[in-house]
């Protein structure tokens, strides 16, 4: 498929004699592939870098990232950290089949899926072709949260995703979603992450206690999670500043809905005949738990999914106001909830809120994909 560049690299990814699945392409191979990094190639735009779609000599098609941030890595570490990504296989994770670490450049090379992402086909505003009805939607909440429990609980060390959202959530031709992204934190620097580069669309997803402390935990990715998961039900971005103000934040207004017991009233009106009303709401009480304020309160992904498949039942008895940031411009905390707390008992002290002064869109890239 690939063809090596350079003994260095390929004695690299091989190891001292072992045999590793990642190909190692030259980066003249990969300009040929994509025609120079062309515009009119270009599929996505993400925290880490641009995607670019490429046809092989061979003729495979296959999706190109061009990592945006300098790896804190040489060659043969940054060969070595891939191999150990490339080796994590699961149905619904995107398979990584190649890099690049000619000189300055890193560039990865994945499948590419016809499909493209949730964002682009669920959530955007150009028309699709696919018609998401609700049995593709639970494939796809559920796929999503069985390759994330996959990521949290069965690798060793433990893959904390740190960007899950609707553009990283890729799907084949058969709807099976498939999680992008997941591990390269290991590859760049601590502050090339998306919160540096303040990437459209991903502030809506993460919890309080990433976006203001930076402080990154699985229940960081369940609270991405639990968001997803709203707009997977709704067919909304999480933000929309196009709506009217009650209506802009999703998980303001799913929260405000499950309080008067009128959920259904989110689930989005396109899903088709197929839809199962009760099953949806207790999909949405699933995103409710994922993003509760108090971070010991979310389920870990083994649970969500045991809930989503109906194996757990839910206790709505810990559902409890979710934490919310309703804007973006400028994050600053909010003393309300702390000087209204001292009069309250623990069990009912409102979380804090985190507040800003200007309107947020959480409209992606328009591109087609975010590998």
């Amino acid at each position: 498929m690939g063809c090596c560049f350079g003994k260095k690299a390929e004695q690299a990814v091989q190891g001292d004699g072992d045999v590793h699945s990642v190909k190692v392409f030259s980066y003249s191979e990969l300009r040929k592939a994509t025609q120079d990094f062309s515009g009119a190639n270009k599929i996505g735009e993400g925290g880490f870098g641009s995607v670019f779609r490429g046809v092989l000599k061979d003729e495979t098609v296959v999706a190109v990232k061009v990592l945006s941030a300098t790896s804190r890595q040489g060659i043969r570490e940054f060969l070595t950290e891939l191999t150990a990504i490339s080796d994590i296989k699961h149905e619904n994770l995107v398979t990584l089949i190649g890099c690049c670490a000619e000189g300055s450049h890193r560039i990865l090379i994945y499948n590419y899926l016809e499909n493209n992402s949730l964002s682009q086909t669920l959530l955007g505003t150009r028309y699709s072709n696919i018609r998401f009805n609700w049995r593709a939607r639970v494939k796809i909440a559920v796929g999503v949260a069985r390759g994330l429990a996959f990521l949290h609980e069965e690798i060793r060390p433990p893959i904390i995703h740190r960007d899950i959202k609707a553009s990283n959530i890729l799907l084949d031709k058969d709807l099976t979603p498939k999680i992008s992204d997941f591990g390269l934190a290991r590859l760049l620097p601590p502050n090339a992450t998306h919160v540096s580069t303040r990437v459209a669309g991903t502030l809506g997803y993460l919890a309080p206690e990433y976006a203001i402390r930076g402080q990154v935990t699985k229940k960081s990715d369940i609270y991405s999670y639990g968001v997803l998961l709203l707009e997977i039900v709704s067919g909304r971005c999480n933000t929309n500043t196009r709506l009217p103000s009650e209506d802009q934040f999703l998980l303001e207004r799913t929260w405000g809905l499950y309080e008067e017991e009128r959920l259904e009233e989110i689930i989005d009106i396109d899903v088709g005949d197929d839809l199962d009303v009760e099953e949806a709401c207790r999909f949405m009480k699933i995103g409710l738990l994922c993003t509760q304020d108090a971070m010991a309160r979310r389920p870990n992904m083994t649970n969500v999914v045991r809930m989503l498949t109906g194996e757990k039942r839910i206790n709505v008895d810990k559902i409890t106001r979710p934490a919310m940031i309703t804007d973006f411009a400028d994050l600053k905390v909010s003393n309300k909830g702390q000087r209204s707390s001292e009069t309250r008992s623990p069990a009912t002290t409102a979380p804090t809120t985190f507040t800003t002064t200007e309107p947020f869109s959480s409209s992606e890239t328009p591109t087609q994909s975010s590998m």
